[in-house]
Order: C-alpha cells, then sequence, then structure tokens
C-alpha cells in the first residue's frame, strides 16, 4: 500500500460519484461488498452494489476518466451478476497505470432500509482489499431520505462517494 506525505505530492484531484438502484424481491442485497441477509436486493446489471458504484465513479472522475459505464457497460453480458468488488479493483488499477494513488474515500449511503450500521466495519474492509488501501482512509455514513421521495418511501437505495487521489 501506498504510503504518502504531503510535501511528496505533485498533483491531488478530488472526485465525486453517485448511484442509485431500485429495490427488487428475491435479488441478494450487496452493499460495500457484504451482503445483508433480507429477502429483497438491488435491481440492476451486475450484483447492483450502488455504494461500490458510486465510488468507482469518483475515483474515475478524479483521474479524468470516462465513469463506470464506458468501463463496464450494462450492455456487456459477461458483467451480468459480476461481483462488483471485481470492478473496484479494475478501476483501481487503471487509475493506478496513470500514475495516481488513492488517499481517501469518503462516502454516503442514503436509505430508509436496510439499516447498516453494525456492518460499516465490514464493509470499509472488503472496500478497502478492493482499492487496495487501508480501511482507515475509508469513510462510510448512513442517513435516511426522511420519508421524502423514492428513496423516502423505500423503493431503493441510492450512494454518494468523494474522494481525493494523488501523484506521488
Amino acid at each position: 500500500m501506498y504510503e504518502f506525505s504531503m510535501a511528496n505530492l505533485s498533483q491531488i484531484r478530488i472526485g465525486q460519484g453517485y448511484d442509485i438502484h431500485p429495490f427488487k424481491d428475491g435479488r441478494p442485497m450487496i452493499l460495500g461488498g457484504i451482503r445483508f441477509d433480507v429477502p429483497y436486493g438491488l435491481d440492476g446489471h451486475s450484483d447492483a452494489d450502488c455504494l461500490t458504484h458510486a465510488i468507482c465513479d469518483a475515483l474515475l472522475g478524479a483521474a479524468g476518466l470516462p465513469d463506470i459505464g464506458h468501463y463496464f457497460p450494462n450492455t456487456d453480458l459477461s458483467l451480468k451478476d459480476i461481483d462488483s468488488q471485481n470492478l473496484l479493483s479494475e478501476v483501481a488499477i487503471t487509475i493506478r497505470g496513470k500514475g495516481w494513488e488513492i488517499i481517501n474515500i469518503d462516502t454516503t449511503v442514503i436509505a430508509e432500509k436496510p439499516k447498516i450500521a453494525s456492518r460499516i466495519s465490514a464493509m470499509k474492509a472488503r472496500l478497502a482489499s478492493s482499492a487496495g488501501i487501508d480501511s482507515g482512509r475509508i469513510g462510510i455514513k448512513a442517513t435516511t431520505n426522511e420519508k421524502l421521495g423514492a428513496i423516502g418511501r423505500g423503493e431503493g437505495v441510492a450512494a454518494m462517494a468523494s474522494c481525493m487521489i494523488a501523484k506521488p
């Protein structure tokens, strides 16, 4: 893992990402690479892990690269139901190939359900492993939408991510 000091950084960039998926009965619920034991999951081409997808977009955007859909299109049948941690690993490899290192990732999950607080440590560990950084560089917060809109009505989950990357 990359160790850094501010004195060794030649460029710093910030990226943001957002993703949202509706619920679908009978699908596994995966957030931050962790499976939740509930009878519903998120609908999408991959495992629909909106938290991981938001992180991928934040990292790609910070590096000035196209979004997750460019690299992993939902028209690619080989990606059907893929574990999004594989996508995050590929994104981390891609940005490192351009000379960038991940300084930190900060995220917010917006959902009425499932409750994630008890699983945040496991989510951080899984995401850190996939991104190739220490779990202390990842923040995960959770909030509801206060019963407003589709998220507030319990129709799905959204996630936002910000990151900082740097060139040593």
